[in-house]
């Protein structure tokens, strides 16, 4: 048994247009390439906890979940938010003042303290355009208050953000705390209407939006994009901005992919907006009639597996349901004549006792797509792993746990 391809697990290389797996048998380091694309700039987490930009092409590495980092893989965006992060450009009702360069997430400088100087129901308020079903991101901190109200015209919420609680809510749905540093919390809401504007109102409890004076609170990184959840962030300047799709396909060769036997192991998680949005990583020949694949469904809450030789289907290991979005989870494919099975998070799930398998040579690159260049991966992937032989149940269990 030899492990033939390693990619990330916190051993992450990365430049422009390409991100490396690698083979260390026997001490001796080879390189093995993906192609990577992305035709816009895009943000991530480092591992300073800093939200940073990156440049077109450049793959990106996100830090915000593990110190050992994921490879993050995000579909196509527009951030329709105007000026994301220059508060001043905002409008302001009377009595408050917005303050810039504030300590925000990460230890960056350029946050904004949004400060209530009377009693009144005051705002912060910045222009945005979307129809349909959307998802309003923000980062914000408590100050002098725990308490926000968001109000887009049409939805209404309070939150908490001293401890990450969800208060009256009227409209908005799947609304989530994320825990970043330093109190700091992103916060998601989604909507489904027709919005021009969102404003932030200090208030002083959940749904007492007014009396007491100086009610502060910080804010920083906001974003209204189309779709059911926040990706990453998206700066804007006073127009809308897209980030585009991330590619990461063709890596590997038939020198460290076995055709005839081996194991494939993925350790991913995922979010998609509809249901049917396959996820996908694969080997193949870059067609759908020879490929071995991992899919990884969005709001079905499935995991898939299945292996096409030749056009026909050898296996389809189809796990409906069961399978959280946004969480983590150890999958591995062992492949070989008449023996195949999958194991996730150390169980043995499904078996196929009739498999044939490719000839020797066939399947020739390893990608985050269906091996066709369709249904690529979108979500978080921490580790990839190639075998060049079948491994034991044990063996199995063990990786997956």
């Amino acid at each position: 048994m030899a492990n033939t391809l390693k990619f990330g697990n916190g051993e992450w290389y990365g430049k422009k247009d390409t991100i490396l797996a690698y083979n260390d048998e026997n001490s001796n380091y080879k390189p093995l390439p993906f192609d990577f694309s992305r035709a816009s700039s895009a943000t991530v987490v480092n591992k300073e906890g800093l939200i940073e930009t990156v440049g077109s092409g450049e793959p990106r590495v996100d830090y915000k979940d593990d110190s050992k980092g994921a490879l993050l893989l995000e579909p196509s965006r527009s951030n329709v938010l105007l000026h994301s992060n220059s508060l001043d450009q905002w409008a302001t009702s009377t009595s408050i003042d917005v303050t810039s360069s504030q300590i925000g997430v990460g230890g960056s400088n350029d946050a904004w303290l949004i400060n209530r100087t009377d009693t009144g129901a005051r705002y912060v308020q910045a222009s945005s355009t979307v129809s349909g079903t959307q998802v309003l991101s923000f980062y914000a901190k408590a100050n002098t208050t725990d308490w926000i109200w968001v109000f887009n015209g049409t939805d209404s919420c309070y939150l908490d953000i001293a401890n990450g609680v969800e208060g009256t809510s009227v409209g908005f749905n799947d609304i989530k705390f994320e825990l970043m540093d330093n109190s700091w919390y992103r916060i998601s809401l989604k909507a489904d209407n027709t919005t021009t504007y969102t404003r932030f109102y200090p208030s002083r409890t959940n749904g007492g939006v007014s009396g007491n004076t100086d009610l502060s609170f910080y804010l920083q990184y906001c974003g209204l994009e189309s779709g059911s959840y926040p990706t990453s962030y998206i700066p804007t300047q006073g127009s809308a901005v897209t980030r585009l799709a991330d590619v990461c396909n063709n890596g590997a060769n038939e020198q460290v992919i076995n055709s005839t036997e081996g194991v494939l192991y993925l350790e991913a998680k995922v979010k998609t907006d509809t249901a049917f949005a396959a996820n996908c990583i694969g080997i193949s020949n870059g067609t759908d009639a020879n490929r071995l694949s991992i899919i990884m469904y969005g709001n079905l809450n499935s995991i898939r597996a299945s292996m096409n030789v030749g056009g026909v289907s050898q296996f389809d290991f189809n796990l409906p349901s069961g399978y959280i979005q946004e969480q983590y989870y150890k999958i591995a494919v062992s492949y070989k004549v008449n023996d195949c099975k999958i194991f996730i998070n150390g169980t043995k799930i499904l078996t196929d006792t009739s498999a044939t398998m490719p000839s020797l040579g066939t399947f020739d690159r390893l990608s985050l797509d269906l091996g066709t260049g369709s249904y690529n991966f979108y979500g978080k992937t921490k580790d990839v792993k190639l075998y060049n032989t079948a491994l034991t149940d044990a063996e199995l269990q063990a990786l997956t746990t």
